[in-house]
């Protein structure tokens, strides 16, 4: 039976535009059949995602949110991929694991929520991890509540004019926090193994952006009052890419000073589940290549 999305609302965006399995003509511009730029083993996440043997990433197209600066833009903007099927995604998972994944690691797939739960469907024998923008609504994670182990939502903004500039999502400091909120719900406090990796839990990103550091201590202070079971990722390694160098504010990497006093307000507000960065890491070493590796059969 064909995968339709009749008026869909997966996304905070609500643009209800109709999808069939190959077609879309909404906000995300992408069918409901998952179409993917890459499936393969990383290793740059925090530590309790990649430890071990490597993270299983899978990188869908057309993420929800529309980041000038994205490191991912071929995929996220240009909607770089192939479509496969639920059944061929669940083949993915299963040959990331025979490579020695300790997790499955589903990158920017809001879109595809209703085909990712049936490439789910019977569980798998390692942690799935959900690793988004943090631009979800809290009635699509419902659906994905049994199925997802670890969450790793990015939490970008408290600015609204900051998000709506950079990312057009000017609701995004209402909704990133009732989607973390629902997450943590679901997965309570972290649980790791003898190894350090994150069984269950929820893990919060920051990138810090260049010339906004009261931006990032609104999303801090919001994290320490709201959010005190969740760890958190100091990110430093912005590197401007995409269109950012439309944006003289944010066509340059952070200064150490700039992370630096980022890092210090976190420990001054008692955030003490956390990971920092090196300013080194602001290279385009992080950006994977879109190459369509793992996608196809053979």
């Amino acid at each position: 039976m064909e995968l339709i999305q009749e008026n869909c609302t997966l996304c905070p965006r609500a643009c209800k535009a109709r999808r069939t399995q190959t077609q879309g003509a909404g906000v995300c511009r992408v069918g409901t059949y998952p179409r993917i730029a890459r499936a393969a083993l990383h290793f740059d996440e925090e530590p309790p995602i990649s430890a071990g043997g490597g993270s299983g990433a899978v990188f869908f197209s057309g993420c929800t949110l529309k980041c000038v600066y994205c490191q991912n833009y071929a995929v996220s903007h240009e909607c770089f991929g192939e479509t496969v099927s639920p059944a061929r995604l669940r083949e993915i998972y299963f040959e990331l694991i025979a490579k020695g994944a300790r997790n499955i690691n589903l990158v920017t797939g809001t879109q595809f929520v209703p085909a990712i739960l049936k490439s789910l469907s019977g569980g798998l024998p390692v942690p799935v991890v959900w690793n988004s923008g943090g631009y979800e609504t809290a009635d699509t994670l419902r659906r994905l509540e049994g199925h997802i182990d670890v969450y790793l939502p990015d939490f970008k903004y408290m600015d609204a004019e900051l998000a709506a500039r950079l990312s057009g999502a000017r609701d995004y400091p209402e909704v990133a926090p009732k989607a973390i909120a629902e997450m943590l719900r679901q997965t309570g406090k972290a649980v790791f193994d003898q190894d350090g990796r994150m069984l269950r839990g929820t893990l919060i990103r920051h990138l810090v952006l260049p010339g906004q550091l009261d931006n990032t201590k609104q999303v801090l202070r919001r994290i320490k009052w709201d959010f005190g079971d969740a760890y958190v990722s100091l990110m430093a390694q912005y590197v401007p890419m995409g269109r950012a160098q439309e944006f003289d504010d944010i066509n340059r990497t952070l200064t150490q000073e700039e992370y630096e006093q980022a890092a210090e307000y976190m420990q001054y507000l008692g955030i003490e589940r956390g990971f920092t960065q090196e300013t080194c890491a602001a290279t385009g070493a992080y950006t994977p290549a879109f190459d369509l590796t793992g996608v196809l059969r053979g």
